[in-house]
Formats: C-alpha cells, structure tokens, sequence
C-alpha cells in the first residue's frame, strides 16, 4: 500500500475549533474541538479522498508548496 506525504494548514476559528484543510486536495478540509482531534479528522479526511481519486481512477499528486513559515504582524492604521 502506497504512502502519501501531504501538508496540513490548521487554524483556530473565532469559536475555538480548529480547523484543519489539507491544500493539495480540493475540498479536504474538516474541524476538530482540539488541536489532536483536528489532525485525526484531517487524516480520515485525506484518507477519503484519496480513495475518491483513485476510484475516478484521477492521479493523486501530493505536490504542494512547503509553508516556511507564519508570522503574525501588528500593523497600525
């Protein structure tokens, strides 16, 4: 069974959930109360669309930029 490598973005939202999207998969995107549950949720989530793809027989292409870095700026206006 091949294993994929694939890049996660999480967020907190303004309720406290995070939400977890996987970018190189259109539409693959899920919540979790915590930060754990997020990344368990995302990986079912991936999971599902990868046999999505492989159904539709469409190639499964993990390639996606590697995020460097997030820095948060204040800026006053």
């Amino acid at each position: 069974m091949p294993t994929y490598r694939f890049q996660v973005v999480i967020e907190q939202d303004e309720d406290g959930l995070y939400v977890a999207e996987c970018p190189a998969l259109q539409g693959c995107y899920t919540q979790g109360a915590t930060f754990e549950e997020a990344i368990e949720n995302v990986r079912e989530v991936i999971r599902m669309c990868l046999l999505e793809l492989k159904e539709e027989n469409k190639p499964i292409e993990p390639r996606y930029p590697e995020v460097i870095g997030i820095k948060t700026v204040e800026i006053a206006v």
